[in-house]
């Protein structure tokens, strides 16, 4: 029965396997292009529809919701490390050593702890939907408790709950926004979702940015804590508007609402499109409608098989590299600043302010290039990038005394390395790991994914200022050996995802060469008859 609907799906798409050589005189080829050797890249060769489609266009919306998230995300990511170096927040909760202010950031680590054991479950057992709303209720909790807060107690009750919430968002969005996009489309797609980070990260830092010197009293910081709520508001009013996720529907059963789903956004409204056919092929073939997705308790699929250990090792290699690539610039940038002759608090913060917008504008224009030049090759170009960046950094870090243009060269390269990061590694932060994992393990890997970032964003936050106090400019020497070591990593053992379907890279890690099999290459032949042969 499988081999029959693997069969019809092929023939759904009008492709035959023939010799090519053969083929492009005889059937008039109106060109040939070189793909991925993937079923789904021979259909999209020939019916890649246009961004503003009628089915695309439809589907911005409901994306814009489940980007909503991140940008709340975004909010949490940036507010506190503002707001606990305004005077009137140390004053209230006693923070103006850096044992207390760890100590909060800590907190807010146990709260994704706690959040992460059921992120994955939510998102499984009540849908992507829910689990987004639920999620962002959580959020909503937790930034009126630090919003409000009078006494330290209160402040630590916030930064768990919305921990919580933080790690909540992630597997339900994520996992929502891979499954709905359009595969044509799907690195453009999920690069917006993390690129919608910076979101929250923009008006979170201009907002401290712009109240710092000119609004007095403690509305100051309640201010920026309060406004993370406005994305989670966005989700609340307008997830009931979107559709659920078409591979959350096929898993428990729903494959009519599925289908008609796929077909209203992916077929232009043709249930029987060669793109819809073939997805709503291999998602019966792939998505196990009793698998350990409905066990809350069940993680053996993320480390049951050589391929899932492999799935879930690049999910902690793109959550390690993508984090451990730098010093924190909230440390590194005043130290620069001071030797180039910046002492201005108001002027440091503005040198804070604008490493979010760099970084947009990084992600917006690297987005458009993951889908045509593949996950690999990006990534280790942007990763060569950086390590040439903190390389430069190390040389003015060693020479910077006494030379404040020597600083200002730094200075320089810490935003040229932001771009560089920004380009590709942003988008693929969220991207990758939501393809590599099987639908089964895909919310619950998603959870272990954001409760890495998470632990490994903490040390490098609160373990780098120790490491550059006690090691100066060598310290940064780690930084570029895991960066160059990133690049081998990357090379030896990360899959190309680009040009195929979700279904279809999990048969990349069921060969006994993943990447190799990944790499593997197809010639097509595009026809004037709607015709694809290879």
């Amino acid at each position: 029965m499988e081999k029959q609907v693997q069969d019809d799906k092929v023939a759904a798409a009008h492709v035959e396997q023939q010799d090519i050589g053969s083929n492009l005189e005889s059937h008039g080829a109106k060109h040939v292009v070189t793909t991925q050797d993937s079923r789904f890249a021979a259909i999209n060769a020939q019916y890649k529809p246009h961004p503003l489609s009628r089915g695309l266009l439809m589907l911005y919306p409901i994306l814009f919701v489940a980007f909503m998230n991140s940008a709340a995300n975004g909010f949490d990511g940036n507010t506190f490390g503002g707001v606990s170096s305004i005077p009137d927040f140390q004053a209230r909760f006693g923070t103006n050593v850096a044992s207390s202010d760890g100590f909060l950031a800590a907190i807010y680590i146990l709260g994704n702890v706690l959040g992460s054991f059921f992120a994955g479950p939510l998102a499984d057992r009540f849908g992507r939907k829910w689990g987004m709303f639920i999620a962002n209720i959580v959020v909503i909790i937790g930034s009126v408790v630090q919003a409000a807060a009078m006494e330290r107690r209160d402040m630590i009750a916030g930064r768990v709950v919305l921990g919580v919430g933080s790690v909540l968002l992630g597997p339900s969005a994520q996992s929502y926004t891979v499954e709905i996009s359009h595969p044509a489309y799907r690195g453009v797609m999920m690069g917006l979702y993390n690129g919608c980070y910076f979101i929250g990260a923009i008006v979170s830092t201009w907002l401290e940015y712009g109240i710092v010197d000119d609004v007095q009293g403690e509305i100051n910081w309640r201010i920026p804590m309060a406004t993370q709520g406005i994305p989670c508001i966005i989700v609340l009013v307008f997830v009931w508007f979107i559709p659920e996720s078409p591979r959350w529907l096929m898993s428990n059963g729903r494959e009519e609402e599925a289908l008609k789903i796929l077909a209203k956004y992916h077929g232009e409204g043709d249930p029987e499109h060669p793109v819809v056919q073939i997805e709503m092929a291999e998602m019966r073939e792939a998505i196990n409608t009793s698998g350990s997705d409905k066990k809350w308790y069940d993680y053996r699929e993320l480390f049951n098989s050589k391929g899932a250990r492999h799935r879930s090792f690049l999910v902690l290699c793109i959550g390690f590299f993508g984090q451990i690539d730098l010093p924190p610039t909230s440390y590194y940038m005043p130290l620069m600043a001071q030797t180039a002759g910046i002492v201005s608090n108001k002027q440091q913060l503005l040198m804070n302010a604008l490493q979010s917008p760099v970084m947009t504008i990084g992600t917006l224009l690297g987005v458009n290039f993951i889908d045509r030049y593949g996950r690999r090759p990006m990534l280790m170009g942007s990763s060569t990038i950086c390590s040439i960046c903190v390389l430069v950094v190390i040389i003015c870090s060693a020479n910077q005394a006494g030379h404040p243009s020597v600083g200002l060269a730094g200075i320089s390269f810490v935003y040229v390395f932001l771009f560089a990061f920004a380009f590709v590694w942003t988008p693929c932060q969220a991207l990758y790991p939501s393809e590599v994992l099987a639908y089964n393990a895909r919310a619950k890997g998603l959870a272990m994914s954001g409760l890495w970032l998470n632990i490994v964003s903490f040390i490098n936050t609160y373990a780098a200022p120790v490491g550059i106090t006690n090691s100066g400019w060598h310290f940064y020497i780690l930084y570029l050996a895991i960066d160059v070591t990133g690049i081998a990593f990357i090379y030896f053992t990360f899959v190309e995802t680009k040009g195929r379907s979700l279904e279809e890279i999990d048969e990349i890690f069921n060969d006994p060469h993943p990447v190799k099999a990944s790499l593997r290459k197809q010639k097509v032949i595009v026809q004037d008859m709607s015709e694809i042969q290879y």
